[in-house]
């Protein structure tokens, strides 16, 4: 049975960059707008004043400095608090669609494919503009794919579950080369008035090109020498939006917005991922230092440096662990993949990283490969 590669990847940024700072200011601005209209209402204690954010507590908490966006000035008015820009409808190409095909261009160069090479299409993240038709079959159409193409995700692993679906194809044989495309248009399900979350998301796309090893022709492949997948349920990050929301009346403001415990999941999930990641590597008789790099899921720098921590024994060289999430912040599933395309450049054939993910569900996905 042959072996599977990794042999390109691409990665979409989009057009502008929200600082920390501007981030801020705005919100800070509608604090003093909120505290100030509903003022009465405050003093007669039926409701809480909101509090000032600040850079210095938001790159504290979370390691995040900047974020990309695919809209900005909404997001930085004070009574508006949330990207704006056109609604999805009939004849206009959804943001994911465009993200998605820029980082697949690239991946596609980068392995050196042409559509007529690829077969499968697999559009994997946390959030859909759409329900249907699919995003997979839209791109499919844009780029010019012949054969099949499907939706998924599960939340914070959607990337490394994707890349491991087209993993298992690839080894089933239902598929000859599968596009894998990551398209996180994460700004419009954060809450942009919440204070411990309006920091979080970024924008971002990313993609890979798998295929049978024989059938690669890059200098950028590495072989997927083994995959593993987890869930445990838990609903400490969480989003109540439906489908069947319309049914309802006084639908609440914030039912539509990304909201976690974040104190319950650091205590909860990093025991699950440091574990997670040991076993794998049991498995494959070889421990974490055996590895050159671990290109982890970016959410929070603070848990990613306890979980490498614990791994190795003792903190991480900045190469052996690459921070993305300063730059980019939390890109819902991108994370890890963004790390792996920003960070492999040095590797030597035999050198051997992992691809991991974890967070909301929770689900852990990871991929441990070799440069061939």
């Amino acid at each position: 049975m042959s072996n599977i590669v990794i042999s390109g990847t691409g990665l979409f940024i989009p057009p502008h960059v929200i600082t920390n700072e501007e981030l801020v200011q705005a919100f800070n601005q509608y604090v003093d707008l909120f505290n100030e209209r509903n003022a009465d209402a405050i003093a007669a204690g039926e409701k809480e004043a909101l509090s000032y954010s600040s850079p210095e507590f938001i790159e504290k908490a979370s390691g995040i400095k900047a974020r990309y966006a695919m809209y900005k000035d909404g997001i930085l008015d004070p009574e508006i608090m949330h990207p704006v820009f056109p609604m999805t409808e009939e004849g206009r190409t959804p943001e994911m669609v465009t993200m998605g095909i820029g980082a697949a261009k690239q991946a596609m160069e980068q392995a050196g494919k042409t559509a007529a090479d690829i077969d499968m299409v697999i559009v994997s993240g946390t959030f859909r503009q759409r329900d249907y038709p699919g995003m997979a079959v839209e791109i499919q159409r844009d780029l010019g794919i012949e054969g099949f193409s499907y939706d998924m995700g599960i939340a914070c692993s959607s990337a490394t579950f994707g890349l491991i679906n087209a993993y298992t194809a690839l080894k089933a044989g239902t598929a000859r080369c599968v596009l894998f495309v990551n398209p996180e248009f994460t700004t419009p399900g954060l809450n942009f008035k919440d204070r411990d979350s309006h920091f979080i998301f970024g924008d971002v796309a990313t993609a890979a090109i798998l295929e049978p090893e024989e059938n690669a022709r890059t200098e950028h492949a590495f072989r997927i020498l083994n995959t593993k997948q987890f869930t445990q349920y838990s609903d400490n990050i969480r989003t109540d939006q439906s489908y069947a929301d319309y049914c309802f009346d006084n639908v609440p403001e914030d039912r539509y917005a990304f909201k976690q415990r974040g104190r319950k999941v650091f205590k909860e999930l990093l025991p699950l991922v440091t574990n997670f990641i040991e076993g794998q590597m049991a498995d494959n008789q070889m421990s974490a230092s055996d590895l050159k790099r671990m290109w982890l899921h970016q959410a929070n720098v603070n848990m990613n440096m306890f979980a490498v921590k614990k791994l190795l024994g003792r903190l991480p060289a900045p190469e052996e662990a690459p921070v993305v999430l300063d730059e980019f912040a939390n890109t819902a599933s991108s994370g890890s993949v963004i790390a792996f395309h920003r960070y492999n450049a040095d590797f030597e054939s035999g050198d051997r990283g992992l691809i991991c993910s974890f967070g909301a569900g929770y689900s852990i996905g990871s991929l441990l490969v070799e440069k061939i």
